[in-house]
Formats: structure tokens, sequence, C-alpha cells
């Protein structure tokens, strides 16, 4: 049985988190004069300190997502949010965790920075989990298991199956990083968070709303481990025009559609014109807003794209990816401008 109170790091547990002036007080939406927090007075938009629970987006996300407030925490990037999960679970030189290469490279840096163990374990050749060899591997000191899905370099989704039968045998924290789940099919294993008490969601808004450039992480999860979480966590990790911005951007759910559309269209054209290029060996399967391609000398191929100012990621060096470049679906213009140019190749 999973237990919260087992992988909780000691000191974490006896924590009192900073309690910032923002926290104490709650406007009711009466008007007040704020002498508590030290601000300049002088109204500019951002002389007070965000909300540190950032509730009034919070409360779209929620809503929308059909969960509560309570199980969500926002971060300053999924990056943040995801060495929070290591700051709060994981003891330096002690613990471990798992991760499945081809994936995210930051679980692994994240593991350097943190002195956490990254006990490895590759997906098989059709990029999926080896349940077996993964819970193999699973010592007492296993902390938290990684699963990128759709995954990243790769596209595509992993199997709900194979989730779901290490969500019930392993005993520490599942994390599903959901990054590029608005341009899948499948559904968000959010819906299965009353089911799995050892099942955390990161989501982000930097790729289907186009917000990169905010950075604002999303982490879903019992109300318990998001409690956890909020006790570590910077007071205003979230500053104010992040905030503002996001919650314009989440309200306007018609153009958020028609932009992912587009991109699925568009990748959908892109893959097509990659058939008739002779030196693409294989296109793979994908459920998110990038194509992983084979071909037959990556860098190569990189670099001759690069003389022709067109930035793509070569993945050749990453595990099951030997000579792959991975193709961001861009705008219309931005596409033809690829095909363009790998038909120009030679």
């Amino acid at each position: 049985m999973f237990s919260l109170d087992t992988i909780i790091r000691e000191n974490v547990k006896e924590l009192q988190p900073y309690s910032s002036a923002r926290d104490e007080y709650v406007s009711d939406g009466s008007t007040m004069v704020f002498l508590d927090a030290n601000e300049n007075p002088y109204n500019n938009g951002v002389n007070r300190y965000p909300d540190p629970q950032q509730r009034s987006l919070k409360t779209v996300l929620a809503e929308q997502k059909g969960i509560a407030s309570e199980n969500i925490l926002l971060g300053n990037g999924s990056d943040e949010v995801l060495d929070l999960l290591f700051r709060a679970f994981c003891e330096p030189n002690v613990d471990a965790i798992i991760s499945l290469p081809p994936t995210y490279g930051m679980y692994k840096v994240l593991c350097a920075v943190n002195a956490i163990e990254n006990k490895e374990v590759l997906l098989t050749k059709e990029f999926q989990p080896d349940v077996a060899a993964i819970l193999n591997t699973v010592t007492a000191n296993t902390k938290i298991l990684f699963i990128c899905s759709p995954n990243n370099p790769t596209g595509n989704t992993i199997s709900k199956n194979k989730i779901s039968e290490l969500l019930t045998n392993f005993k520490g924290l599942v994390v599903i990083d959901e990054a590029y789940i608005d341009f899948s099919e499948d559904e968000s294993w959010v819906t299965e968070l009353i089911n799995y008490p050892n099942l955390i969601i990161t989501q982000t808004l930097s790729k289907a709303y186009g917000m990169a450039g905010i950075r604002l992480g999303i982490c879903i999860a019992s109300a318990e481990i998001i409690s956890v979480l909020n006790k570590i966590k910077p007071p205003y990790n979230v500053n104010e025009l992040t905030q503002k911005k996001a919650l314009e951007r989440v309200i306007d759910k018609k153009s958020i559609a028609t932009e992912v559309q587009n991109i699925l269209k568009e990748r959908d054209s892109l893959k097509r014109a990659l058939q008739g290029i002779f030196y693409v060996k294989e296109i793979y399967t994908t459920n998110a807003n990038f194509v992983l391609v084979k071909v037959d000398d990556a860098t190569k191929r990189y670099n001759q794209l690069l003389e022709k100012g067109i930035v793509v990621r070569n993945r050749t060096t990453q595990a099951l990816c030997e000579n792959t470049l991975r193709f961001t679906i861009g705008t219309t213009q931005e596409n033809n401008a690829l095909i363009k140019a790998l038909n120009e190749l030679v």
C-alpha cells in the first residue's frame, strides 16, 4: 500500500512554511489599507506582492479540469514543479528516482542538482515502458518514477495499461509529465487522480497555450501531496504579470482550440511531405506538436539545415534515437520553409 508519510523527507515533515503577508490576509473584496508588507504604496500595477496561492487562476484551471483548487500547485515553469518534488521527497545522497530514456532531459539534470541517483530503465524499441524491468529496479530508497506521455523526444503516448500497472505496483510517487497532452487524442490522467493516491500529473502553459515566455507550470495531485509541496515552495514563486497573463489566456478556450487544430493539421502535412524525402528512413508516430524522424546522418542533416537558417533538434545522442531529428510544428510558412530546405539537401 502507498503511504505518503513514508516518503516525505523528515526535515520537510517538521518544516514550518514561511507565512507571507498575503497568506495571513485574503481580501474579501472590501477596500483595505495595506500596510503589512513593506511595499511601495504608489500604484503602478505591480507595486504589491502577488497572490502567493494564485487563487483566481487556480479557480479557473480547477473548473476546466474538473478538480478542486486544493489539487493544484503552480510553479515558475514545470521545471520548478519537478524540482519541488525532488526537494520534498528525495533525501540527497540517499534516495533515487527512475527515469525512462529516451525522455525529457531535466529529470537527469535535477537528479544531479539534488544529489539523487537516477536509475535509468530504457524504453522498449516501441518506446514503451518495460514494466518488469522497472519494478525489478526498485529498492527501498526509490521514491519517484517519471513517465513522460506523450513522450519527449519520441512523441508517442505511453500505454495506459502499462501506466496503470506501474501505479498499482510501485509504492512511490508516479509522475506523469503531460506537457504535450493537449495535442493527443488520449485523455489526461487527471481523470484518474481519485483512483491512485501516488499519482502526480504535471502540465504546462508553454506548449498548446503558447505561453512559454511567462513560465507557468502546473502540478496536479492529491490535496495531501499539494500540501507538502506548498510547505517548501517560495512564497511568491508565480509573479503578478504571469498570473494575469495566464488567466487571460486560459479563459480564451476558443483561441487555444483553434491553434491546436492548426498545429495538428500542419503536423499531418509535414508528415506527408517527409515521406517523399529520400534520406528519411522512418517517421515515428506522434501525439505531440513535433515529429521525430530517423535520417541517414542526423548530424550532417542538422548542420545543413542550420546553414539554411532552419533550427531543429538533433536527438542522435539520446538512447534509441540514433540518427534522429526532431521537428517542432511551426506555422504554415515555417513548415514550408523546412520542407523546401529538406528537399534541397543532397
